[in-house]
């Protein structure tokens, strides 16, 4: 039995012979194993109170996912791409470090509102001890990496660390620090105010670079290089 409340159970011969309603019906399962995340916990989601919040039999939970962790690594995985998908339009707009730093607060504040800063939280506890989970929270966090690398890749080329940042890592760094602070802020919403304040300075400091003349962003370049030579 795993944590989330159940094992596998062998499939159910006979349901969802018509595909648009076995679609539907894994749908309100995905929504449901989401949802029931953000209101009960990790600790209390099982095929039982999964399928409750999505109006069906439970016995559908396995004869859709297999199990309830298998289950919960889709509903991850559903989730991300439906806010990725959101925000997508939005970042491809983003045109410097301090308004990609902007949205994210913007955006967090409205992911908090929706529960879905809470569904993350739970994903996460539940990825320490099941690999299948750890699996998939790690490619939902990547989305959202790779959609920060491209905003990354664009605003810097126009600045001296252009030619210097790693954007894959610094996008990596960029997520890490988003999740970290939004999981914080249960514990301490004045600190992680704070931390999205330090995190915007950043961006006026690479905004302060974007603004610099021709002779002033040569000389920076010439440091930078210096420093990495060493």
């Amino acid at each position: 039995m795993s944590p989330a409340g159940n094992g596998n159970a062998p499939a159910r011969k006979g349901s969802a012979k018509d595909p648009a309603k076995g679609q539907e019906t894994k749908e309100k399962l995905l929504e449901g194993a989401l949802r029931t995340l953000t209101e009960q916990g990790i600790a209390k989601t099982s095929a039982r109170t999964i399928a409750a919040s999505a109006g069906v039999n439970q016995a559908l939970v396995f004869y859709h996912f297999g199990s309830v962790d298998e289950l919960l690594a889709a509903a991850c995985r559903y989730g991300t791409e439906q806010r990725v998908s959101l925000y997508r339009e939005r970042l491809g707009e983003v045109r410097s470090l301090s308004e990609l730093l902007a949205f994210g607060r913007e955006m967090h504040e409205r992911e908090r509102a929706e529960g879905h800063v809470a569904v993350l939280g739970q994903l996460l506890a539940g990825a320490q001890t099941q690999p299948a989970l750890a699996r998939a929270t790690a490619a939902g966090l990547t989305l959202w990496i790779e959609e920060i690398e491209k905003v990354l890749v664009r605003v810097l080329a126009a600045t001296p660390l252009g030619e210097f940042a790693d954007p894959a890592g610094l996008a990596r760094a960029v997520g890490a620090s988003f999740v970290g602070i939004e999981l914080y802020e249960g514990v301490d919403p004045e600190g992680a105010a704070s931390g999205f304040d330090a995190l915007e300075q950043l961006g006026v400091v690479a905004a302060a670079l974007e603004e610099l003349g021709p002779v002033a962003q040569r000389a920076v370049r010439h440091r930078l290089r210096r420093s990495v030579r060493r």
